[in-house]
């Protein structure tokens, strides 16, 4: 008996594969010049799919933030390939990376980094205008993270735990396929840091975006599909975390 597919079958089975999310292959990048430089990643290969919610631990300095702007094209790597929902992006010019990264990126920050002056609501709006969506209607999202509620109060009316609730939902306006989040936890309690990651880990799933999460949060690790450690620079899969 043949238990090999038909050639029709497995090219039908091969385009049904979505793209991974995020696929770093060999990553270096070099900070400064000369005798000064900096090995701030050391051939780092990371492939994460589409839902799933990958978390990167170590100590300060070990390149996790590096790790970040490469990923969110923020800087271009020394050598090296970088291919976000099976785009290649590691040579893209400033304009067409700033474009790219506005469709295909959100990021969440660590203190929300909303806009000052602007309501939830106008938050989520503003990020929709800027990829050229001006139809937006900013109530389902807010609903998604709990925040319909407070969709007319600025971020000094909001909680910390709020104000993070905000910045994801509107990292989510363009249903990015990556989401990218640094250290989301670092200025709330524990409570409020194991609802924002819990709510991150919700939304990963219901909207299948993939997340990488940098955090030195140890006890909200348990939401995450994956946790990966930085040393020097180098990414392995963590054996354990204390």
């Amino acid at each position: 008996m043949n238990v090999n597919p038909a050639p029709s079958t497995l090219a039908q089975s091969t385009r049904a594969q979505p793209a991974p999310a995020l696929d770093l292959t060999d990553v270096v990048l070099d900070l400064g010049d000369g005798e000064a430089s900096v090995r701030a990643l050391d051939s780092v290969s990371l492939r994460i799919e589409p839902g799933e919610f990958a978390a990167v631990v170590g100590p300060s300095g070990s390149g996790k933030s590096s790790l970040l702007a490469v990923a969110g094209l923020l800087s271009a790597p020394t050598s090296g390939s970088v291919r976000v929902h099976g785009t290649e992006v590691s040579g893209l010019g400033p304009g067409a990376a700033a474009r790219f990264r506005l469709e295909n990126i959100g990021f969440v920050f660590q203190s929300g980094n909303l806009i000052p002056a602007l309501t939830a609501a106008d938050q989520l709006r503003l990020a929709a205008r800027l990829a050229g969506n001006r139809r937006l209607d900013p109530e389902p999202l807010l609903r998604a993270v709990g925040m319909e509620r407070r969709a007319g109060h600025r971020p000094e009316q909001l909680s910390g735990g709020e104000r993070q609730r905000v910045g994801i939902a509107r990292a989510l306006v363009n249903r990015p396929p990556l989401l990218l989040v640094d250290e989301p936890t670092a200025a709330l309690d524990r409570r409020r840091s194991a609802e924002v990651v819990g709510l991150l880990a919700e939304q990963a799933a219901r909207f299948g975006v993939a997340v990488l999460m940098v955090t030195h949060d140890h006890d909200v690790l348990g939401h995450c599909d994956r946790i990966l450690e930085m040393v020097d620079g180098r990414l392995a899969e963590a054996a354990a975390v204390a």
